[in-house]
């Protein structure tokens, strides 16, 4: 019988709890909305029909902030006996307006339907992703330069690798679990700073240009909606030569310093190879 249900299967992060939970025999059951394979059951957070065979014998849960669903998933998790919730949001919760916020409002509806829920929660809030680097990968590889509407917005971009142990960790101690938790990478670096170290890692020039709120816009219109892509634009400019707050949380979570952003780019330079 299963214990935790990992939810995203596909996400890097859920990727990486995974293999901690078989690493350390830890029985879980993989989740997603389109399974490619055997080993995982479809558990599509928009559809509440797929969710009480996904929660069958299920304990525990790593789960995406998906809102649409939310309500009907809390109603079938208590129905199924689920003890215990590991939400992964966004530190994006914790800014003035975030309800009005497209990109902080589902990941803080979530976090308010678990709140008002029977269920334990605990809430992962990590800043940046490292991975969000990966969409310059497309421009490197052909040679051209990366579009920057800010190039000097800080961030503190935190490898999937932390959050994935921060996860199995708050999922395995009792100790840890019910509280909130802001995790952050070790260094707030700039767009045009995390360019550099990319650069110096592949060993070949990564440039970039700035380019206008419309241009970049444009570039990403098909992509991004309209309103995600204004507020990511909202957002960068108001960390523009503004450094992001850290935390140690990784470290005591997991009980080593949170990964470099170098360290990022060495563990996925090959995303970049031309």
């Amino acid at each position: 019988m299963s214990k935790i249900l990992v939810t995203g299967a596909r996400g890097a992060v859920a990727r990486g709890l995974a293999s901690l939970l078989e690493a350390h025999d830890v029985p879980y059951r993989l989740g997603s909305r389109a399974p490619d394979g055997p080993d995982t059951v479809r558990c599509d957070l928009t559809d509440p029909s797929t969710f009480p065979p996904a929660l069958a014998g299920v304990r525990s849960v790593f789960l995406y902030a998906e809102a649409a669903g939310i309500d009907a998933f809390v109603k079938e998790a208590v129905a199924a006996g689920v003890e215990h919730i590991v939400l992964l949001s966004s530190s994006s919760v914790l800014a003035p307006g975030a309800a009005e916020n497209p990109l902080a409002g589902s990941h803080l509806a979530v976090e308010e339907a678990l709140a008002a829920s029977p269920l334990r929660t605990t809430v992962l809030r990590p800043g940046a992703f490292a991975g969000n680097a990966l969409g310059w990968a497309r421009s490197l590889q052909s040679g051209r330069p990366v579009h920057l509407p800010y190039p000097g917005s800080h961030g503190d971009p935190v490898h999937e690798g932390d959050l994935a142990e921060a996860a199995f960790a708050v999922l395995t101690d009792p100790a840890l679990a019910g509280r909130a938790y802001t995790l952050t990478g070790p260094q707030s670096l700039t767009f045009e700073t995390q360019l550099a170290i990319l650069g110096r890692v592949l060993g070949r020039s990564t440039p970039f240009e700035t380019v206008s709120r419309e241009q970049w816009k444009a570039e990403v219109d098909g992509f991004i909606p309209g309103p995600y892509a204004e507020a990511l634009l909202d957002y960068w400019a108001a960390t523009d030569g503004l450094p992001a707050e850290l935390t140690d949380t990784v470290e005591r979570l997991t009980g080593h310093p949170a990964r470099s952003f170098r360290t990022w780019c060495e563990d996925h330079a090959e995303a970049f190879a031309a």
